[in-house]
């Protein structure tokens, strides 16, 4: 995209000097963004175009239908997945709201804007609501049924996220389980997704992991360094890396159902740049890390253990921005891989040629045209590993499950 807009241009210029280089878009296929916007001092939409383009992101999940956005991306080739927030299901089950909506947020700015999924939702099922979770599937159904009215259904799915916290087991990763309360409403979805092509959508934080339990989970492990890994016993699939482990959990889970085939993305994982005290883990550095190698792991097609080939892993970074207004511990306002200014929060390795090592993880500063910022000083390791998943909550430890510890994030 040619950049003629001066404030745009700047952020241009800003993105060279920092070191937080262009990616191209064909070395980075399957990377998507979270395009949250809880805060008052974000740029506008028009100059977030470069900005995401910058990181070679073709993919692009916001948590509503913001017409300014859709409206500046119109042309770009960026695929889109709008949002319905937890508050409209109810009302989304009425065909003719749900028609009427779809009509004003979707089909509106369709050839144009390259809208592809509605996410329904977010993390419904873990907030412990009855009659949230009694809403979830009929507002899915009534808004797939107003797409097929107006001839959409072939180019826009319906989905929902998902808290890693709806399995009740996650090690090892052959193991995995949906938790038994959930499985009523887990099996109806999947065979929703089953009829009408969507994918399964879950949000993955190896950072909570973490943070809840930095001397048994290995900092090496979760941000994609580890030179060991862990060995599944049941399958003797070799992890080296948190995520991963995760997903594969996952598949196991729904495997465990009957729906062995689905794809299964990831709606939003990342790492904090700055938190609190206690936030243990959450500095610059590791953000930079675990982002950067990310990206590297993304750029080579690379599958998990299960499922080698990664032709249907698409995953969501959290977040292109961070945002000031967000309620919280300080990491849920540093999840941003940019500032509001459009400068890099932290260089993500990028070399100079503009394009991620494709030999090396994201360890030492890369070579860039400035350092990265400086960072705190690093968290500890150790040389356990340990599979933590994440719930809904608000940063609370539950009872651990066997091998399982379950921290919590906020929701965004």
């Amino acid at each position: 995209m040619e950049i003629r807009d001066p404030i745009a241009h700047y952020f241009q210029i800003m993105l060279l000097i920092s070191g937080y280089l262009y990616v191209s878009p064909t070395l980075v296929s399957s990377i998507g963004v979270n395009y949250g916007q809880i805060a008052d001092n974000l740029p506008s939409p028009e100059h977030v175009v470069p900005l995401v383009k910058s990181i070679g992101a073709t993919k692009v999940k916001l948590y509503d239908a913001d017409s300014r956005v859709l409206r500046a991306f119109a042309n770009t080739g960026v695929e889109f997945i709008v949002g319905l927030g937890n508050e409209y299901l109810a009302k989304m089950q009425d065909p003719d709201k749900a028609k009427s909506w779809v009509k004003s947020n979707v089909q509106a700015y369709l050839p144009a804007t390259k809208i592809t999924c509605i996410t329904v939702g977010n993390e419904v099922l873990t907030f412990n609501d009855s009659t949230l979770t009694g809403n979830l599937l009929p507002a899915m159904r009534s808004l797939h049924g107003a797409l097929v009215t107006l001839g959409l259904d072939k180019q826009v799915t319906v989905t929902t996220a998902h808290s890693l916290a709806i399995l009740e087991t996650s090690y090892p990763p052959s193991a995995g389980t949906v938790r038994k309360d959930l499985i009523p409403y887990v099996t109806e979805i999947l065979d929703f997704h089953l009829k009408t092509g969507s994918p399964f959508l879950i949000n993955a934080y190896p950072f909570f992991a973490y943070k809840a339990n930095p001397k048994q989970v290995s900092l090496d492990f979760v941000l994609f360094q580890s030179t060991t890994g862990v060995v599944d016993p049941a399958t003797n699939l070799h992890y080296d890396n948190m995520l991963f482990a995760q997903i594969d959990a996952v598949y196991s889970a729904l495997a465990s159902l009957g729906y062995k085939k689905l794809p299964v993305h990831i709606s939003e994982t990342g790492w904090p740049s700055r938190g609190d005290e206690d936030e243990v883990g959450a500095t610059p550095e590791n953000a930079r890390k675990y982002n950067g190698n990310l990206i590297k792991v993304m750029t080579q097609k690379k599958g998990t253990p299960m499922r080698p080939n990664g032709g249907d892993l698409n995953i969501y970074v959290f977040a292109l921005f961070n945002e000031n207004l967000k309620p919280g511990p300080t990491s849920e306002r540093n999840y941003g891989l940019f500032k509001p200014s459009g400068i890099p929060a932290y260089s993500l390795g990028i070399t100079g040629n503009g394009v991620l090592s494709n030999t090396t993880s994201v360890g030492a500063p890369s070579t860039s045209i400035s350092n990265p910022p400086p960072s705190a000083p690093p968290a500890p390791t150790s040389t356990s590993t340990g599979f933590l998943s994440i719930t809904s909550g608000a940063g609370a430890l539950a009872e651990p499950c066997p091998d399982v510890f379950i921290a919590g994030k906020d929701l965004q």
